[in-house]
């Protein structure tokens, strides 16, 4: 699964969920694809900054900042639980089978489409920039999910 930010034409933006890049592609160029607010079908994909795993301990997840008083919360039916329940496998599994390579991930992506090593899974962080450019470069790179502590 992959989340992009989306705008439409109208300057309205939002975000959608999709299965991989291509059913983006292919939903879009059928119409499919429309802004929740005004309806328009003439939405692209907006800049966003990959969400990449960095070197904290596995099983912690990024803190969400709110205001003093109050906290993020929300109700899941049950489609919900189950999307995050293999979201959560999802990270467990790339954790456990891939090699962290950290700051070095952009290198080591590039090494690897290039030829210049054996293709591996890896995962480390990114900026927006050299995220922006390995894909630019045809190299299939996905944020990892993140999700909110389990404790909650």
């Amino acid at each position: 699964m992959i989340k992009y930010t989306l705008a439409c034409d109208k300057g309205h933006s939002f975000e959608s969920w999709f299965a991989d890049s291509a059913a983006y592609d292919k939903q879009a160029k059928r119409g499919l694809v429309a802004c929740p607010q005004c309806g328009s079908p003439k939405v692209e994909k907006a800049i966003m900054a990959p969400r990449l795993s960095g070197t904290r301990k596995r099983g912690t997840a990024p803190e969400i900042t709110v205001p003093p008083q109050q906290a993020p919360v929300a109700v899941m039916s049950p489609v919900e639980q189950e999307l995050r329940s293999k979201l959560k496998e999802l990270r467990e599994h790339i954790v456990k089978n891939a090699d962290n390579v950290g700051e070095k991930f952009p290198e080591e992506a590039r090494k690897m489409h290039y030829g210049q090593t054996e293709h591996r899974s890896i995962y480390g962080v990114a900026s927006l920039d050299d995220a922006k450019e390995l894909a630019e470069e045809g190299i299939d790179v996905h944020p990892i999910p993140v999700l909110p502590d389990e404790r909650n």
